[in-house]
């Protein structure tokens, strides 16, 4: 096992709340360690293009708080190929980086898997992504805060569509995880909620949920229905969507995509707490020899994937979650 002199970290793909805490807390472990850490901009571009400088205790000093990511971020088509590993290898030779360390969703760790065949230093991956989709943690940083800041924009909406007695349907990101329509669908209490998980096909669910949204009516008058709907489910989009319930239902229904909203602001206790435990892990796990490996956190403890096994496991919402989400929406189930 040889000796950590030099740890690299970049941040790559969707930005997450929480990864400049994730990046405070890896350069004041290797610090604590005797280890310099450089840190690369604009995800594997700045890796391919030696787009570096050293990260030290006073650029990270007050930045825990703040969301983005101060090494910015960006996707590499060019890193998927073999010059482009090549590149990366090159650079990273040169400057004398002994481990590196990769924060961000499951396609950058699959991405950083791909360098070990062209480098021969320890790659470590921490899981970044709101979209709580990576195997091998139970949540990802980024997550919690990306349901807050969903959460407190539907209590908004639902704000208005008490007023006006309206009926929304409210798009959340996700990619193909229904993580954060299902959290956020509970915590608002919304009357209804479409995700990947959902047991019926987009094209069956239209007539069910014409016949939920028009028997609350009835049942309750008029009032305010808020459903949440997970991006890229429907086919023709949540506009459409929209459009096409309003002409079945007679019943005016107003789409409203959240968008990158979700992706920014300041990062809640909980992604700063979890990131800074993952970037404190990951210092640890390279002066002890880890490579490639995720560090998640699992039942409360840091457990290390490798990184060969995220693109064969799926990681499905949580079981209780969907149960509880059925159960509610069940017992709110109008009838004539």
């Amino acid at each position: 096992m040889r000796k950590i002199n030099t740890i690299g970290v970049l941040t790559s793909g969707g930005d997450a709340p929480g990864m400049n805490a994730a990046i405070r807390a890896i350069v004041l472990t290797a610090q604590h360690h005797g280890i310099s850490v450089t840190g690369f901009k604009r995800g594997f571009n700045g890796l391919l293009n030696g787009e570096h400088f050293q990260l030290t205790e006073c650029y990270v000093r007050d930045i825990i708080h703040h969301g983005g990511t101060v090494l910015k971020s960006a996707r590499c088509q060019a890193f998927t190929t073999e010059q482009g590993q090549l590149q990366a290898s090159e650079v990273l030779n040169r400057l004398a980086i002994d481990c590196l360390i990769v924060i961000g969703g499951d396609g950058s760790l699959r991405g950083a898997e791909l360098l070990a065949d062209y480098w021969s230093g320890q790659i470590i991956g921490l899981p970044g992504t709101i979209d709580n989709d990576v195997a091998g943690a139970d949540k990802t940083i980024g997550f919690a805060t990306a349901v807050n800041t969903a959460v407190e924009a539907i209590d908004k909406i639902r704000d208005t569509a008490d007023a006006f007695e309206r009926t929304f349907l409210v798009e959340v990101m996700g990619r193909e995880s229904g993580y954060i329509a299902m959290s956020v669908a509970i915590a608002c209490a919304a009357e209804q909620v479409l995700t990947f998980e959902s047991r019926q096909l987009p094209s069956q669910q239209l007539a069910s949920i014409v016949n939920h949204i028009t028997n609350a009516q009835k049942s309750r008058g008029n009032s305010s229905y808020i459903m949440v709907i997970a991006e890229n489910l429907w086919p023709t989009g949540t506009i459409e969507l929209a459009k096409e319930l309003t002409e079945q239902s007679n019943i005016e229904c107003q789409p409203c995509i959240l968008g990158h909203i979700q992706r920014g602001g300041r990062p809640v206790f909980e992604d700063r707490i979890l990131a800074t435990k993952l970037g404190v892990a990951a210092v640890e796990a390279s002066v002890d020899g880890a490579h490639l490996v995720m560090l998640g956190e699992v039942n409360q403890s840091i457990t290390a994937t490798p990184l060969s096994k995220l693109a064969l496991e799926h990681k499905t919402i949580d079981t209780f979650l969907f149960n509880a989400q059925q159960q509610i929406f069940e017992y709110h189930d109008f009838h004539d």
